[in-house]
C-alpha cells in the first residue's frame, strides 16, 4: 500500500465481473476498519488509471472484503475490461454530494412538492443518475419521456 501525504491511498487491483451482470467492481486490497476507523461504507473520491475521476463508495457487499464498483461508462473511457488491472489513487471523500438540477425540473418540483420530497429522499447516487439519464437524452421527446417516468416512480415512492 502506498499512502502519500495527502492522504491518498495508491494500490493496483484486477475488474472482476459481478456473476452474469455487465457489471465490474475492484476490491479494496486493504483494512477499511484500519485505514479509515469503520467496518462500514466509506465514501470517497478515486481517480482510475489517472484518466478518469470518480465518486463512489467503498462497500462490503458480502464479499468478504470492501469493494469499489466500476461502471460501464468508466471502463469504456480507460478501454477496460472484466480481468483487466487498474490503477486506483483514492482518498476519503469528506465534500457535500451535491446533484445539480435543471431548471426545468426544479419548475416540475415547484408546481408537485411531494415529488422534490421524494427525490430529495433519495441517495445521492441514486439522484445524480437520474439527472444524468435526463442530460443525456438526445431529444427532447426521450428527456421529456424520462422525466415523466421519473416523476411516476416518485409518486409511487412518496
Amino acid at each position: 500500500m502506498e499512502i502519500n501525504p495527502l492522504n491518498k491511498i495508491s494500490f493496483s487491483a484486477p475488474i472482476i465481473q459481478s456473476g452474469e451482470m455487465n457489471a465490474g467492481y475492484i476490491e479494496f486490497p486493504f483494512s477499511v476498519k484500519e485505514i479509515f476507523g469503520t467496518k462500514g461504507q466509506v465514501k470517497v473520491k478515486a481517480l482510475i488509471d489517472n484518466k478518469v475521476s470518480y465518486r463512489g463508495s467503498l462497500a462490503n457487499m458480502g464479499t468478504g472484503c470492501h469493494i469499489m464498483i466500476i461502471v460501464k461508462d468508466i471502463r469504456a473511457k480507460i478501454g477496460k475490461s472484466f480481468g483487466d488491472i487498474v490503477y486506483v489513487e483514492l482518498e476519503k471523500d469528506t465534500d457535500e454530494r451535491i446533484v445539480e438540477i435543471p431548471d426545468d425540473l426544479l419548475e416540475l418540483f415547484a408546481y408537485f412538492p411531494e415529488i422534490k420530497i421524494a427525490f430529495d429522499k433519495m441517495s445521492y447516487t441514486h439522484r445524480k443518475e437520474y439527472i444524468n439519464r435526463l442530460n443525456e437524452a438526445k431529444k427532447l421527446e426521450t428527456c421529456e419521456r424520462r422525466k415523466l417516468k421519473m416523476m411516476d416512480m416518485l409518486l409511487k415512492k412518496g
